[in-house]
């Protein structure tokens, strides 16, 4: 009877209190079901991207990276093999264009004929019997006799006319390819005037002697050219 009466105490009391062990065993299936949801939702890396994932050490060191915007990057490649300020073309040849050269009038004559009483020496000393000192001579001297008309040696326009007071009378024309021919201790009086157009041999003056560091020298005519604003020797100019 003791035992009957133990037995259906512990059912009751147990009774009593499955509602307690109903609410524990709801909050930790709900958990349970928590962690599980949380724990699917995380991504996962692919397998293929796990596989070809590496660190710098297992690179193959014949990869390399490309070079950035700043020039970083292990990657070297070979410059072309140009020139600054020339540019390759599918021939070969560069776009680069040349210097123009000055191109000489195609007809040019002495202004006189006659015999060169002074050189021309800019690239030495020559003694001048006038001053009586040694000094470049940026033009050839031809003696002819006072009055001999005095030619043009080229085509070309009548830049200047005027009175030097070293040189004298002087005459200057302009030429093609940026020649500039100069002709001085001429006579007073001209055939030429600013702004002429002459042709090769056309007479501009006579011979005349009115250039005062060249007193010492019998009448002629100075005959200077230069190209670009760059002194030559006549010579080079007519010959």
């Amino acid at each position: 009877m003791n035992n009957d009466k133990q037995n259906r105490g512990f059912w009751q009391s147990l009774k009593g209190k499955g509602y307690y062990i109903a609410l524990i065993l709801c909050a930790a299936a709900i958990g349970i079901s928590g962690y599980v949801y949380y724990q699917s939702a995380q991504p996962k890396t692919p397998d293929i991207l796990t596989a070809n994932m590496t660190t710098p050490s297992d690179t193959d060191p014949k990869t390399t990276t490309p070079a950035g915007p700043d020039g970083a990057g292990d990657e070297l490649v070979p410059a072309i093999g140009t020139t600054p300020g020339k540019q390759p073309t599918e021939t070969g040849e560069s776009t680069t264009p040349t210097e123009p050269t000055d191109t000489k009038p195609t007809k040019t004559m002495w202004p006189v004929e006659g015999e060169t009483a002074a050189a021309y020496a800019m690239d030495r000393l020559a003694y001048n019997e006038t001053t009586r000192d040694w000094r470049g001579h940026n033009g050839v001297d031809l003696a002819a006799t006072a009055g001999t008309e005095v030619k043009a040696a080229a085509d070309g326009t009548v830049y200047t006319v005027y009175n030097d007071d070293l040189m004298g009378t002087t005459v200057v024309i302009r030429h093609s390819g940026g020649y500039v021919t100069t002709y001085s201790s001429l006579s007073e009086e001209t055939a030429v005037a600013a702004g002429d157009i002459v042709s090769c041999g056309d007479v501009i003056g006579t011979v005349g002697q009115t250039a005062l560091t060249e007193k010492a020298l019998e009448p002629h005519v100075h005959f200077s050219v230069t190209c670009s604003d760059k002194g030559m020797d006549p010579a080079e100019f007519v010959g």
